[in-house]
């Protein structure tokens, strides 16, 4: 039995043999060796992007395969810094993050302007940087639910960093004004040869339901859409875990959006009421919604609950990589506990991206 079955346990026949019934991998620009090549080099974007695009899948353990594993320390600001790094204090220094995803083996770490400013001219060489742009801070009181700047394009281009990031709040009442200037500092990015990473993320309190629909697969799908659609290179997104959002936002007198009932029974795998649907299924979609595969997506870690996070992880990762995704972006399971065990977690992570086993459902 493999490493990947192991952590899978129960799940593995399931998640390691299963097949798409909804979009065929057929239909997908799938991540590959030669995917700059073959999908990325047919886009308008400029040649330094190509360039360091290229140096992103051409790092760490994953180099040449075209997949992705990203270290991203952001919680900082996002989660606040004591309730982030209360585990393990040693993280409040960030040269202990880079080194934590140079340790690991990871394409790229991500982390605030000011973090990696601080290290940048004994790092920036040697692992890349992906800097986030904007943030959500919540020492103002009430909190907020709001992204806003916290550095410049410029500033990230001069440092070195061969990537920006931002998060949009899709859903929230802010989000126009995002998109707005997320587009802008994306546009200014491919004209210095940068990168972009667009955090694709829900924020509405009405998308809470009988369930949370933050994660539905139809709602985030269309997250990943407008994404790509103000030219983010590489989509991160939280994995699907089920779908029927829009449905369930249509219920009784709510009117929202428009959808389409074959989303979920020719699409996804599910009922006509969004009942259902394989894991790998869900995240076929948010694949799909990425210009079929043209940008790639990665799907976040999630939180660290301790015991359990590895089989999490390798779970996480069988699904990505099984439904078309590039790979993964984990954070929390992987700095909120010794470095040691933290480099072993981002490597087993990897292990799947490298398993030939694993392959496209």
């Amino acid at each position: 039995m493999s490493s990947t079955s192991k952590y899978l346990g129960d799940e593995a026949d399931s998640l390691l043999t299963y097949e798409c019934r909804g979009i065929p991998r057929s239909a997908l620009h799938l991540p590959g060796p030669d995917f700059i090549d073959r999908v990325v080099s047919q886009s308008d974007r400029p040649v330094p992007v190509l360039r360091n695009l290229a140096l992103l899948f051409d790092s760490g353990r994953l180099r040449r395969t075209g997949y992705l594993s990203i270290l991203p320390v952001d919680q900082g600001i996002e989660h606040s810094a004591g309730a982030s790094f209360a585990p393990n204090p040693e993280y409040f220094d960030p040269e202990k993050i880079v080194e934590l995803a140079y340790e690991g083996g990871c394409n790229a770490v991500a982390s605030t302007l000011g973090a990696l400013a601080a290290v940048s001219r004994k790092w920036a060489h040697k692992i890349p940087f992906l800097v986030k742009l904007n943030h959500n801070e919540l020492l103002t009181y009430p909190n907020l639910h709001q992204q806003d700047r916290f550095g410049s394009v410029r500033q990230a281009f001069e440092m070195g960093a061969v990537a920006v990031g931002a998060t949009i709040y899709f859903g929230s009442e802010h989000s126009r004004q995002e998109i707005d200037y997320v587009s802008e500092m994306f546009e200014e990015a491919h004209a210095l040869g940068l990168v972009t990473v667009l955090w694709c993320y829900l924020r509405n309190s009405a998308f809470k339901k009988d369930v949370d629909h933050h994660t539905a697969s139809d709602l985030t799908g269309q997250a990943n859409h407008i994404g790509v659609t103000i030219k983010a290179d590489i989509i991160k997104q939280k994995m699907a875990t089920h779908t029927g959002g829009y449905r369930a936002l249509n219920l009784g007198e709510s009117s929202y959006g428009k959808f389409d009932k074959r989303i979920y029974t020719d699409l996804s795998g599910a009922a006509e009421d969004g009942s259902g649907g394989h894991p790998i299924e869900l995240v076929r979609y948010q694949v799909a919604s990425c210009f079929s595969g043209r940008s790639p997506m990665l799907n976040s870690g999630g939180e660290s609950k301790g015991s359990g996070d590895f089989e999490a992880a390798v779970r996480t990762a069988v699904i990505n990589k099984r439904a078309g995704g590039v790979g993964l972006i984990s954070g929390r399971k992987a700095f909120q506990r010794p470095m040691t065990e933290g480099v072993q977690l981002l490597h087993a992570i990897q292990d799947v991206y490298l398993d030939s086993s694993v392959t496209i459902a």
